[in-house]
């Protein structure tokens, strides 16, 4: 069913851009979405029903009706293999994700969900944020591993999520990524947005968002390194996209640029990446707290192999 019906002028800004792209600039929608509009003939540019490819110039009238936004499913209970809780009171439950699991439910996903697992395992979580998004304060990947907090308590939520915001919370990665990064400490400070060619990936832009990434070299191997890495901020894919544009993508990640050979080679069928600790202050007594993970079999067996005379 149509939503709700936007007349705008093209700013300066998008002087010159494809109407897909300017409509999902204009109205923070997907390019997806933008092209559907425009198909269903629920697009005009001056009373003129456009094609997705044209080009748009300042001034211009956009009329659209935008589609009723979809909601993501709740989170059913059931069990997630592989996952455990680390830690837990009444305003903080830190659990090791598994590879292969949600943070919580999203439209198209049909796999587990770390809620879902948490249902299942008899925690309670607070009516904090959108139903299907209950004391969610962070979420990791589907394909990265590793420790995540959920809120367990309204006062919990509302601490973490500005904890989060505000960039007060040590979050701590390792990554094996190719080669031997130069320096072997530093700093990439380089904004980061969706990929000019492929939406479902993420690249380097000079419009993106400032993204920035420390790292270090804790061992180095003949084809690889091993690097703890510290996120100031948190952007979908930071550290992949961040480690692949200085040249070293994340061992077994091809969508950003790795050797599928090396990846075979050590068993790998995801990138060596994951989330190793957290610290933050606890949402109630202020104390500082630091949750960690082990790394699970498939990224120790690949580093066992590198390490391997």
């Amino acid at each position: 069913m149509p939503g709700d019906f936007r007349r705008l002028p093209v700013p300066e800004g998008l002087a010159g851009m494809r109407v897909d792209a300017a409509l999902a600039k204009l109205f923070g929608i997907s390019r997806s979405v933008a092209v559907e509009m425009i198909a269903a003939e629920q697009v005009l540019i001056d009373a003129t029903l456009p094609q997705k490819s044209d080009r748009v110039t300042p001034g211009v009238i956009i009329e659209a009706t935008l589609p009723e936004p979809k909601r993501a499913p709740e989170p059913v209970a059931e069990m997630v293999e592989g996952m455990h809780v680390l830690y837990h009171d009444a305003d903080v439950i830190a659990v090791d994700k598994p590879v292969g699991v949600a943070a919580h439910p999203t439209l198209g996903w049909e796999g587990p969900t770390v809620l879902g697992g948490l249902q299942a395992m008899g925690f309670t979580l607070p009516d904090a944020g959108p139903p299907e998004r209950k004391g969610i304060v962070q979420r990791l990947d589907v394909g990265t591993s590793g420790v995540m907090v959920v809120a367990a308590s309204m006062q919990g939520y509302s601490v973490l999520k500005r904890a989060f915001k505000e960039r007060t919370v040590d979050k701590t990665y390792h990554a094996v990524v190719q080669g031997l990064p130069d320096p072997i400490v530093g700093t990439i400070d380089a904004p980061i947005g969706r990929h000019p060619s492929a939406g479902w990936k993420f690249a380097v832009t000079d419009d993106g968002r400032a993204s920035v990434t420390h790292y270090k070299v804790l061992e180095a191997f003949r084809q690889a390194s091993l690097l703890e890495v510290h996120l100031e901020t948190g952007r979908t894919h930071q550290i992949r996209v961040h480690m692949a544009a200085t040249g070293h993508p994340c061992v077994g990640d091809p969508m950003y640029g790795s050797d599928p050979n090396l990846a075979k080679r050590l068993g790998l069928i995801r990138q060596w990446l994951h989330a190793k600790a957290l610290g933050f202050a606890h949402p109630r007594t202020g104390e500082y707290m630091v949750v960690e993970s082990g790394y699970p079999e498939d990224l120790q067996h690949a580093l066992d192999m590198l390490r391997a005379p």
